[in-house]
């Protein structure tokens, strides 16, 4: 009977394989270490290691070469021992508990204490919970862990899995970024804004340093075409205040109200008044222009643009959440911020977690997109200008899901993957979506990369398609932050 039980084991090895895809609903290749993170429901079956008439739930299943470490809660309907397998030689077996399937691979044998309910950190080459009892057991329970090696056979596994869509829970999945706002003016009103992307490195640096937050470097909007910039005015010298130099505050071409001529980029033109003019404060675009006109001011259009969303603007201001308390769970839907601070200048976005292609975990605000239907449901700005960026280089890849994993994305499956990261040559705050559907959403994996992707949609497992929401082209702009700075 013994040697019945141990052929049918063996012989379940690529139902097995399956059962291991679903319970390492987490699996992320990374070279030889990939990440295992899930929860799942077990029903025990007899253990079919020799010598063994007990019960025995599987979790993480034994092969060589493979070591798994993390951490393991459960619940248990009986009490079980949590049992880890290590690799050992013959030689090494002798004086030890072991266990062993065929007499030929033996595995060294390490049990705690009965327990309802625990936590435990392993380390071992498999995972189990083991009952001494011939009762059936079942227990819910949840790994946190990593994998060295490639499981590719299990040797025993008998596993009901409660009907359930496979989610990722990733910690610190929604986080706040507080981040410095500055005064502009427009038509003789307030504007609140933000900086938070300068396609020039030092003059970023150097606004960094005066709002003691940090101004990413993307060069690539210096090349946007201009019909999609607004110009901002940013003075050197005049009237003392508290505008990037010193002085007056920033003036600006336009404002939300203004919808098909809005854009958060903004292409800076440096204004010097000129010996013996008599300085004042300018309260609009138009002024300045007719000053420089006039011959009272010089402009240096710097070619330098900066992403500098409007987040208060005369007649309006951005969306604020109903709900200001951020969680794992916080959707993208009914806006991006809980706070709009005025007396301490400081605005509160929600910072979503993703991944840069490498798969370096990444934060991301939102403050606009085109066209108005996101727009709308994420609570941010509509621009339509920015949809002139749908070919251009100056928007980067980012790659939303459509199906597979229950997640934090922003439509409701795994967190998105972006072409780039702060750290690249490469990187915008500008983004064209694409779309990942998995073509059996059953079957979907964790992608943590960009390579990920490329190899899935490889082997014809998923679709990438231009996300074209109401037939019209699709940008979001959704600079990276870093919200624990």
């Amino acid at each position: 009977m013994r040697k019945h039980l141990a052929l049918l084991v063996i012989g379940v090895f690529v139902v097995g394989m399956t059962l291991m895809s679903l319970t390492s609903e987490q699996f992320v290749d990374a070279g030889s270490r990939k990440k295992i993170h899930f929860t799942q429901t077990v029903t025990s079956s007899q253990d079919p290691g020799q010598e063994h008439s007990d019960q025995l739930a599987l979790v993480l299943s034994p092969n060589e070469g493979t070591i798994y470490d993390g951490s393991m809660t459960f619940t248990s309907s009986e009490p079980v021992q949590v049992m880890v397998l290590h690799e050992i030689t013959p030689q090494e077996s002798r004086g030890q508990p072991t266990w062993t399937v065929d007499g030929r691979t033996i595995y060294g044998l390490s049990l705690t204490d009965l327990m309802d309910s625990g936590s435990s950190e392993f380390t071992g080459a498999a995972l189990a919970l083991h009952s001494p009892s011939s009762n059936e057991f079942t227990v819910t329970l949840s790994v946190d862990g990593w994998i060295r090696g490639q499981p590719t056979e299990v040797i025993m596994q008998k596993i009901e899995i409660e009907e359930a869509k496979p989610s990722l829970l990733l910690s610190r999945a929604n986080v706040p970024a507080t981040i410095p706002m500055h005064r502009g003016v427009y038509e003789g009103d307030m504007v609140l804004y933000i900086i938070t992307d300068s396609s020039d490195e030092d003059y970023g640096k150097t606004i960094a340093e005066r709002q003691k937050w940090n101004v990413e470097f993307a060069s690539p909007i210096r090349d946007i075409p201009e019909d999609i910039l607004q110009r901002l005015f940013v003075f050197k010298n005049g009237i003392k205040g508290d505008g990037i130099y010193g002085f007056q505050d920033e003036v600006f071409s336009g404002t939300p109200s203004q919808e098909s001529e809005y854009s958060a980029l903004s292409s800076v033109v440096e204004v010097t008044w000129k010996t013996g003019q008599r300085y004042v404060e300018f309260e609009s675009a138009t002024d300045v222009i007719a000053a420089e006109e006039g011959g009272r001011v010089e402009f240096e259009d710097t070619d330098i643009v900066l992403n500098a969303p409007q987040i208060l603007w005369p007649g309006g201001q951005m969306t604020v959440r109903p709900d200001t308390e951020i969680t794992d769970e916080t959707s993208y839907s009914g806006g991006q911020i809980t706070e709009i601070n005025e007396e301490e200048m400081t605005v509160t976005f929600v910072a979503h977690r993703g991944w840069g292609p490498d798969g370096r975990t990444t934060y991301c605000i939102v403050t606009d997109a085109t066209p108005s239907g996101p727009a709308q449901s994420m609570g941010v700005v509509s621009s339509p200008s920015s949809a002139g960026l749908i070919v251009h280089s100056g928007a980067g890849d980012l790659f939303e899901f459509k199906n597979g994993i229950i997640g934090s994305g922003y439509l409701g499956f795994q967190s998105r993957i972006s072409g780039s990261s702060s750290e690249d040559t490469n990187y915008s705050p500008m983004w064209r979506v694409y779309l990942v559907k998995w073509n059996d959403a059953e079957s979907a994996k964790v992608l943590e990369t960009k390579a990920d992707i490329d190899s899935f949609r490889a082997d014809d497992l998923l679709l990438v398609s231009i996300a074209r929401p109401t037939n019209s082209d699709h940008i979001v702009n959704c600079p990276f932050v870093d919200p624990f700075q």
